[in-house]
């Protein structure tokens, strides 16, 4: 997928190494069934309060049919992020179609913790989920943290 089918709307956009990283997660999740497939259940699930985040497809056409998904995670305090492509997103989904969103929802025995909030908080893209303006209530200390810093330079 080239960077040009991207739509400039789509932010914040994932890198390489975090767009590899979510897909993996979403593939664990999809093995869980922890994973809503949809714009439309990507918002139910984010109404209900069950997401840990959700997953959007930068190239989808058009663009705006998706685009209340990040204003409803703003009010919900779930982190959000887009990924360059659709068939890229279907496949780590489990299914052979593109998927324009989707939704890790959460389970309190689950396996799914720990990566989920690794990948939030203490991996490598701690940084760029923080840099991508990404406020998450599970790592608040460390964006008051990472907002302090900014606010000072």
């Amino acid at each position: 997928m080239s960077q040009e089918a991207v739509n400039p709307k789509a932010y914040p956009l994932a890198d390489a190494q975090l767009t590899l990283s979510i897909l993996e997660i979403i593939q664990q999740a999809a093995n869980y069934k922890q994973l809503k497939k949809g714009a439309n259940e990507a918002t139910k699930t984010l109404n209900r309060g069950i997401s840990e985040f959700v997953v959007m497809a930068a190239d989808t056409e058009p663009l705006e049919i998706l685009l209340h998904l990040p204003l409803l995670a703003e009010d919900k305090n779930v982190p959000y992020v887009f990924v360059p492509s659709k068939q890229a997103l279907g496949r780590a989904c489990g299914v052979t179609r593109p998927v324009i969103a989707c939704s890790v929802t959460s389970n309190e025995g689950s396996q799914l913790k720990q990566p989920i909030q690794s990948l939030k908080c203490d991996g490598p893209q701690r940084h760029i989920f923080q840099r991508l303006g990404l406020v998450m209530v599970s790592c608040l200390l460390d964006f008051c943290a990472f907002r302090t810093m900014f606010e000072y330079c």
